[in-house]
């Protein structure tokens, strides 16, 4: 089996993928918490990235974080917020032991709560 990291975010609040969400994945350094960023990609229309977010070839056993920019996201679906929207940001951090296992983290997310999980 082929390592990958990949990722979808659905909008709970509509019920529908999120579409155009930009997405940042950052290497983690655990023993210093220093972070490298390492791309920013954005949704398509079912929510996911065109390509894996890290394919097999840039597999690593490390820590990263993706950080999901909702509050922008929210602002372009002209969904009604306070401001400052209670979620901006949201960074989820993790740890890849197995290079050759199929990481993926989904996001479910409202403006106002979000969840998510390893799925398959």
């Amino acid at each position: 089996m082929a390592g990958k990291l990949t990722t979808h975010v659905l909008d709970t609040a509509q019920g529908c993928p999120a579409a155009n969400m930009t997405i940042e994945l950052w290497s983690v350094q655990a023993q210093t918490g220093e972070k490298t960023l390492l791309k920013t990609i954005h949704t398509n229309a079912d929510g996911r990235t065109d390509v894996p977010v890290l394919s097999e070839a840039e597999m690593q056993v490390g820590v990263y974080e993706l950080v999901f920019s909702v509050g922008a996201y929210f602002i372009q679906q002209a969904v009604k917020t306070d401001e400052p929207a209670f979620l901006d940001r949201i960074p989820l951090q993790f740890g890849i032991a197995d290079t050759q296992a199929h990481y993926h983290v989904p996001l479910l997310v409202s403006p106002w709560a979000y969840s998510t999980y390893r799925g398959s």
